[in-house]
């Protein structure tokens, strides 16, 4: 009887860690999206938020209820959305995305391009100054 709970257990760890690589894969195998090219003006455009603990703080509050749902908790692409779009959406923590400018970044969350929306209506320069800031924190490892 153990022997059959055991193997029982064994098997849904096996299907679980089969599914869960398996959805992995699948993320990373999108294509990326068209080049998102962002005019020199917006680029060069400086963050008037400080950095600190506040905005930090306040930038992850409106990243998990406003970006989490795609671009996952990490932002690894991976939220739970991202399965349905045909493009990847992105890793945050990568080195490319953190090359960005902040105003780059900014100029993203502000215009959006589908699939992404435009947050410009949706949020305050402050707020979307604040999801920079966080953004920011997910290249750090």
């Amino acid at each position: 009887m153990k022997s059959k709970i055991v193997n029982s257990a064994l098997s849904v760890c096996m299907l679980a860690i089969f599914m869960l690589a398996t959805t992995a894969t699948f993320a990373q195998d999108k294509p990326a999206g068209k080049p998102w090219p962002v005019d020199a003006a917006a680029a060069k455009a400086k963050n008037p938020v400080k950095a600190d603990e506040s905005s930090i703080a306040s930038g992850k509050e409106i990243y998990n209820t406003q970006c989490k749902s795609c671009h996952g908790a990490k932002g690894l692409g991976d939220g739970p959305k991202a399965e349905k779009i045909e493009i990847t959406c992105g890793d945050f923590s990568s080195p490319e995305f953190q090359k960005m400018t902040d105003g780059e970044l900014f100029y993203k969350t502000t215009e959006g391009r589908k699939p992404m929306p435009s947050f410009k209506e949706k949020l305050s320069d402050n707020e979307r100054w604040a999801v920079v800031n966080y953004m920011r924190t997910l290249g750090k490892k």
